[in-house]
């Protein structure tokens, strides 16, 4: 059997052809795909021998914590279990994979899952009432402060959720990259009703 690989440069972003959809939605929320960033699954004992070696590399400590993130740079870790991280990062930091991969030095795993989550930004005023149309996750502030990363369904869909300020008016969501249209086009019908609504502009 022939496998056949895509680089890095020639991968399109799952949410191409969304992007006028979702330029075109009311100034109360701001939604944009953060395209093809590295994501890398992270594997290992925290407070294990590996763990300062990946600390250095990353820029800070996995956080223990369930269901936080936090962020060093252009560095996220997002907790997903008691040994298992997400790493985020720009598309440029291709060095991360290897770099890891050494720092854990054979106590744990680092695999390269980039293609298969996207990653949506959604900020503004009414992006957590939004999200409270297909989402049943409490995201008050006084809740999911800045740092919370949950795994949940938004719109019968399974994503990890991230919030990105105190305010809890910024929000990260990765979502598998075959449902990502399928989210894209929820998030347009979401909004419908509120074009004409003058408190979302």
């Amino acid at each position: 059997m022939t496998v056949e690989t895509i680089s890095r440069s020639e991968r399109r972003s799952p949410l191409a052809s969304a992007t006028t959809q979702l330029e075109a939605l009311p100034a109360g929320v701001l939604v944009r795909e953060l395209p093809l960033l590295v994501q890398l699954d992270l594997r290992l004992d925290p407070t294990g021998p590996a763990a300062a070696a990946v600390a250095e590399v990353l820029g800070v400590a996995v956080p223990q914590d369930a269901c936080t993130a936090v962020t060093a740079g252009d560095v996220s870790v997002l907790w997903l279990g008691p040994d298992e991280w997400l790493v985020v990062a720009p598309a440029e930091r291709t060095d991360l994979l290897d770099s890891l991969d050494a720092a854990v030095a054979g106590h744990g795993a680092v695999v390269d899952v980039s293609a298969q989550r996207t990653t949506i930004s959604l900020s503004g005023p009414k992006a957590r009432d939004l999200l409270a149309h297909g989402c049943s996750t409490d995201l008050h502030p006084r809740v999911a402060i800045q740092g919370t990363c949950i795994q949940t369904m938004l719109a019968l869909a399974g994503v990890v959720l991230v919030v990105r300020d105190d305010t809890a008016t910024e929000f990260w969501i990765l979502v598998r990259s075959s449902f990502a249209r399928y989210l894209a086009d929820w998030i347009v019908d979401a909004c419908t009703e509120y074009h004409q609504d003058p408190s979302w502009h």
